[in-house]
């Protein structure tokens, strides 16, 4: 099985200037690659967008007319050429925008590779292609596993990182015979059949401090905009300056970076524990197929949705299922809620509400068989029940 591990690395001077060149040159390949395809086009557009195959091919020519490719890992230069090529063909499916050329001003820089050749070279050392022996925060992670891939980033806040594809051998975990439905709520993060309620994601905290570094950073680059606008149009000037020239605003630019990644390493902490403690404990997990992209777009539970990270909630059940043998069902949410999970039948009473008043009602009665619920715990049997007659288990 396939895991993804991401370690943060502490590269020299020597070696930043290198990572800086790397990035460089994955950013080149790909702009002068974007820029044939143009061309090619421009002058023939009955011709075919060039293939990964092909503009690998074009590689070695465009190797011996810039020699400073050389100094790149080569796997990480096809890579490139494989993503805009993949890009293209996005494009053509008419599920993203017309590939675009990429800026040095980019404040995340990263390169991808899939040399055979890095590897652990002693506790807290890797040893990557064309930057040697580096220095990182973990490395007892690796052991007993296949380095298939690896992505070196130069994240905003300003620190580095390697997040490396591994294969492992499949571990299964002992069966419980246990089954669960949960139901991922708006009050709590996740609510199981059990009455187990996890409490919704909050950092209150972090969150006050980045919303004062995000307000500050809005209004230093609006301030640097101007500056840089009045500065430029001015002819007498001898030379030109650029936002990225003002070290206030690059300062709030960083800590806001920090902050806000420092909030999504936490909450994603909290989600690896959760995740990983339902799947030990069930053998088969159900879930709401809950379009969170779809939710976003409602202003009362937009917040919701991303404090919670619903979609990331998911991702994380699915592949853990399917690392340790364990089974996920995914069922329509559709009146999950509003449906006595005792009678089976729907309750009327909710249907002129709006939803600012139907989600603040957390317990009701059913009138027809009087069974006093929890919305959230009724909500996760119903949940439960779909499940299990979806797979004809009584």
């Amino acid at each position: 099985m396939l895991k993804g591990i991401k370690l943060k690395i502490y590269p020299n001077a020597r070696q930043k200037q290198q990572l800086a060149w790397m990035f460089g040159n994955d950013r080149f390949v790909w702009n002068e690659m974007l820029n044939l395809i143009n061309q090619r086009y421009k002058n023939n557009p009955s011709l075919k967008v060039l293939s990964a195959y092909d503009m690998n091919y074009l590689l070695k020519p465009l190797k011996q007319e810039y020699d400073f490719l050389k100094e790149s890992d080569s796997s990480s230069l096809q890579v490139v050429t494989n993503n805009l090529y993949q890009a293209w063909l996005m494009f053509f499916k008419k599920k993203h925008g017309r590939p675009k050329f990429h800026s040095r001003k980019a404040y995340k820089q990263s390169y991808t590779g899939k040399s055979a050749t890095i590897k652990v070279a002693n506790a807290r050392y890797m040893k990557i292609p064309k930057l040697g022996i580096v220095k990182t925060s973990k490395t007892n992670l690796l052991n007993d596993c296949k380095i298939k891939r690896y992505t070196v980033e130069h994240s905003p806040n300003g620190n580095y990182y390697l997040s490396l594809q591994v294969e492992f051998e499949n571990q299964k975990l002992n069966k419980t015979g246990k089954v669960v439905g949960i139901d991922l709520g708006v009050h709590d993060l996740a609510i199981t059949s059990d009455g187990v309620k996890y409490s919704k994601l909050q950092f209150k905290n972090l969150d006050k401090k980045a919303r004062l570094w995000q307000r500050k950073y809005n209004k230093r680059l609006h301030n640097v905009k101007n500056i840089v606008a009045t500065h430029n149009h001015d002819k007498s000037r001898l030379y030109d300056i650029e936002v990225e020239d003002f070290t206030n605003w690059q300062k709030a630019r960083k800590n806001k970076a920090k902050l806000q990644a420092k909030i999504t390493n936490k909450r994603n902490d909290e989600l690896h524990k959760i995740t990983t403690k339902l799947v030990k404990q069930y053998d088969v997990i159900v879930i709401e197929n809950l379009k969170s992209k779809n939710m976003m777009k409602n202003h009362n539970l937009a917040n919701v949705v991303s404090s919670n990270a619903w979609y990331t909630f998911k991702s994380m059940l699915e592949y853990k299922c399917n690392w340790y043998g364990k089974q996920l069902v995914i069922v329509d949410p559709k009146n999950t809620s509003r449906i006595c999970s005792d009678c089976g039948k729907k309750n009327h009473e909710f249907d002129g509400l709006t939803q600012a008043q139907w989600l603040s009602t957390r317990n009701w009665t059913c009138p027809y068989c009087h069974k006093n619920h929890d919305r959230d715990i009724n909500a996760s049997l119903n949940i439960l029940n779909r499940g299990l007659k979806q797979l004809n288990i009584q």
